[in-house]
């Protein structure tokens, strides 16, 4: 559990680089259909790549064959209907914004637990059991996000309401629906397959919405700036191979166990920190006042309680 834990923690921070850079993107003006499609068109050949040393993407490709309805629909969802809106609401708000309202996923990850079946023992037999919501993990996840909301008290008063609302609605439907995806193609086809592997069969399977956010620009004959491309091209390797990668890992170490799979999604409460943290370091953002500073440290209060609750 404390490899995954630091795995997941490390992702957090690869990932913070998502909220930072689209936003930079979007107040440039460049369009957030091609700041979405980038990264995933960028991402597979960087995959294929990594994969071609004695044809490792065999298997991928021959259980999308068998199942490919199956993986189509969940890394659409997992992919495709998670970055999509978060593009979106970058060009409404700025990215800590973003990555509070993100935070979302932590009691997602708990609310969506009793739509998974785990192996159990049962009367000495292996049988598949729906577990119930964590409710002390959904406890914790309470507090992180009083945590995260002490961090956005000072600064969503300066943002009016409908431009919150604009970036809270659509980065909660990517909240629920990240876990989602990911969690239903760990569990339907992941049993033979490695983290690089179902990554890049999920970005390989979610093109169908890469390709027509493309197509949808190129028919405005609008063509992305290479500035967004070299961009895009940084999402896709920090948080597409590097964060994703080690996340997906992270929740194959303990996929046995949804209590604990919630807790490496809750990790990614990191990402506001980070987030914050690079913006004042390299975005010249202001520095978090008292209400930003006592969040963070309830976010690592209850991130640290998620995993003692766990060992528990």
């Amino acid at each position: 559990m404390s490899k995954a834990l630091i795995y997941g923690l490390i992702s957090s921070l690869f990932f913070s680089s998502t909220y930072i850079l689209n936003r930079e993107m979007a107040t440039a003006s460049y369009a957030w259909q091609w700041t979405a499609a980038l990264r995933f068109l960028i991402m597979l050949p960087l995959l294929a790549l990594l994969l071609s040393k004695n044809h490792a993407y065999r298997p991928v490709l021959q259980s999308i064959r068998d199942n490919l309805l199956s993986w189509v629909l969940w890394s659409c969802v997992g992919f495709g209907l998670f970055y999509v809106p978060l593009c979106y609401a970058a060009s409404f708000g700025p990215a800590w914004l973003i990555a509070g309202a993100w935070q979302i996923t932590i009691p997602a990850g708990a609310l969506l637990t009793p739509l998974f079946l785990a192996p159990s023992l049962v009367n000495g037999k292996l049988q598949q059991i729906r577990h119930k919501i964590p409710i002390k993990l959904l406890l914790t996840a309470v507090l992180i996000m009083c945590g995260v909301g002490l961090m956005l008290v000072h600064e969503a008063t300066s943002v009016s309401f409908i431009t919150v609302l604009a970036i809270v609605l659509p980065v909660g439907i990517a909240a629920f629906a990240y876990p989602l995806g990911s969690r239903k193609i760990l569990f339907k086809h992941g049993h033979n397959l490695n983290t690089l592997q179902r990554v890049f069969g999920m970005t390989l399977c979610s093109m169908p919405v890469w390709l027509c956010l493309a197509g949808f620009e190129l028919s405005q004959s609008q063509l992305p700036p290479l500035e967004q491309i070299f961009q895009s091209g940084v999402v896709a390797l920090f948080s597409g191979i590097i964060a994703t990668l080690l996340l997906f890992e992270a929740a194959n170490l303990v996929k046995h166990n949804l209590s604990q799979l919630a807790v490496i999604e809750a990790t990614q409460a990191g990402e506001v920190v980070f987030t914050l943290l690079g913006g004042v370091l390299f975005f010249h953002d202001g520095v978090p006042d008292l209400f930003a500073c006592l969040g963070i440290i309830l976010v690592l209060i209850g991130m640290v309680i998620n995993s003692l609750v766990v060992r528990k």
